[in-house]
Parts: C-alpha cells; sequence; structure tokens
C-alpha cells in the first residue's frame, strides 16, 4: 500500500503514466481499424456484440502479459542467426503477425472489389457463429502481437507494473469507447474501408520490417496515416457538398 502512495503523489509516476495512455492509445488505433473492418463483415445485430468481446477479452490477455512482463522482456533474446542478422522471439512474433496483417488486409481488398451479396435472413445459425468465432480470433491474435510490441515499449518508459496496468486499462476503456462511431463512420463510407486496408498494409510492411531488424519511426508512419485521413475526409465534405447542390437542384 505504501508503494501505491508514494505513486499517488510522485509528479514523475503521473507524467509517465500520461505518456503510456498516450502512447497506447496511439498504438491501438491500428488495432481499432482492424477491429471495425472485420466486425462490419458480420450480421448487423452481432457487430457490436463482436467489437465488445473482442476488446474485453483483448484487456485480459494484455493484463495477462503484464503478469508476465519478466519473460516478455526476455524475448527480446536473440534465439538465432542466419546470414549474421540475429531473431529474437520478438522478431519471430512481429514478422508473423506483420504477415498477417498484409494477407488479411489484401484478402479483404480483394472481397470489396468483387463483393459476395448475401441476404442476412437467408445465412444460417452455424455459418454466423463460425464468423463470430473466427473475428474473435483473429482480433486476440493481432492484438497480442501489438501488446508484445508495446508492453516491451513500455517497460522502457518505467518500471512501475502499476503504471502499465493503469495505463492499459485506460487505454482499453478509450478503445472501447470508440470502436462504434468509427466503425460506424467506416461502414457509411466505403471509400474509408480502402483506405484502412492500406493503412494495415503499411503497419504489416512496417511490423515486417521491425522483425528483420530495420526500424521504422513511428512517427512516420502515423504522419503519413494522417495525411491520408486529411485528403479522404476533405473528399467526403465535397461529395456531400455536391450531393447537396445536386438534390437541391432537382428540387
Amino acid at each position: 500500500m505504501e508503494y501505491l502512495l508514494e505513486l499517488a503523489v510522485s509528479p514523475a509516476a503521473w507524467v509517465a503514466l500520461a505518456t503510456l495512455i498516450v502512447m497506447e492509445v496511439v498504438l491501438g488505433i491500428d488495432n481499432l481499424i482492424f477491429i471495425s473492418i472485420l466486425t462490419n463483415k458480420l450480421p448487423a445485430q452481432f457487430r457490436t456484440k463482436a467489437r465488445r468481446i473482442g476488446i474485453g477479452m483483448a484487456l485480459i490477455l494484455r493484463l495477462g502479459l503484464l503478469s508476465t512482463i519478466a519473460y516478455i522482456v526476455q524475448l527480446t533474446t536473440p534465439v538465432f542467426e542466419v546470414l549474421g542478422q540475429a531473431f529474437s522471439w520478438k522478431d519471430m512474433i512481429l514478422i508473423a503477425g506483420g504477415l498477417f496483417l498484409v494477407w488479411k488486409a489484401t484478402s479483404e481488398m480483394h472481397h470489396s472489389m468483387q463483393p459476395v451479396v448475401e441476404d442476412e435472413s437467408t445465412i444460417k445459425t452455424s455459418t454466423v457463429t463460425l464468423g463470430f468465432a473466427a473475428a474473435i480470433g483473429q482480433i486476440l491474435m493481432l492484438d497480442m502481437v501489438f501488446s508484445i510490441d508495446s508492453i516491451i515499449t513500455a517497460v522502457g518508459m518505467t518500471e512501475h507494473l502499476p503504471i502499465m496496468v493503469v495505463a492499459v486499462v485506460v487505454a482499453v476503456l478509450v478503445m472501447l469507447l470508440a470502436s462504434e462511431p468509427l466503425a460506424k463512420f467506416i461502414n457509411e463510407n466505403p471509400t474509408v474501408v480502402m483506405l484502412a486496408l492500406a493503412f494495415l498494409i503499411m503497419i504489416g510492411m512496417t511490423l515486417i520490417a521491425e522483425g528483420f531488424g530495420f526500424h521504422v519511426p513511428k512517427g512516420y508512419v502515423y504522419a503519413a496515416m494522417a495525411f491520408s485521413a486529411t485528403v479522404e475526409t476533405l473528399n467526403i465534405v465535397a461529395r456531400k457538398i455536391r450531393e447537396k447542390r445536386q438534390a437541391a437542384l432537382v428540387k
């Protein structure tokens, strides 16, 4: 208890907490985009439930990983070497996660360009259950990749486990609150889906590069995402203005 009280009155602890929360929220953006695209493929009545269960289980996963933080830190120890390049378990996890993200985003792009129209009323319960379970499984798998990377980064910023736990909980709650409006926005603007999938491919390639020892500054990645999102926002605004003008002319 004294340890927690000391942290509560320490300005450095509060600065570390605020920094970690911002970092966790920013790192959670790409995960949230993936969750939104994945759950939007489910029938409408199951989407919110899938997002809440997926994010809730992701919180449990992250807290579980924090409880094994001593082991997580050791994942950076080289396991083997190929042509002078050392690989650790963290590197292999990042490469596997990046490959999965690139494959998933590419397949979703293909599906978006050649969609299969299905009547939700005729979809069998077994198919919905399978899709629901697959969505949850993929959310957890990708969240594990992002969690290991963010936890190892967090360890370099603070040595206090309670600060890490609070930061993770707050960041996941922010994800939970933002998941619904983000998924709705993506669903209502089909052109945003392609942009979001392009983001996921870029993030996947970044993970692969990190796994092979090529550090890509996160600031460059998020600056590119912000610029692209701004351009797409201007396109959406311009499109809505044109639609209003056309509707006014028809009247």
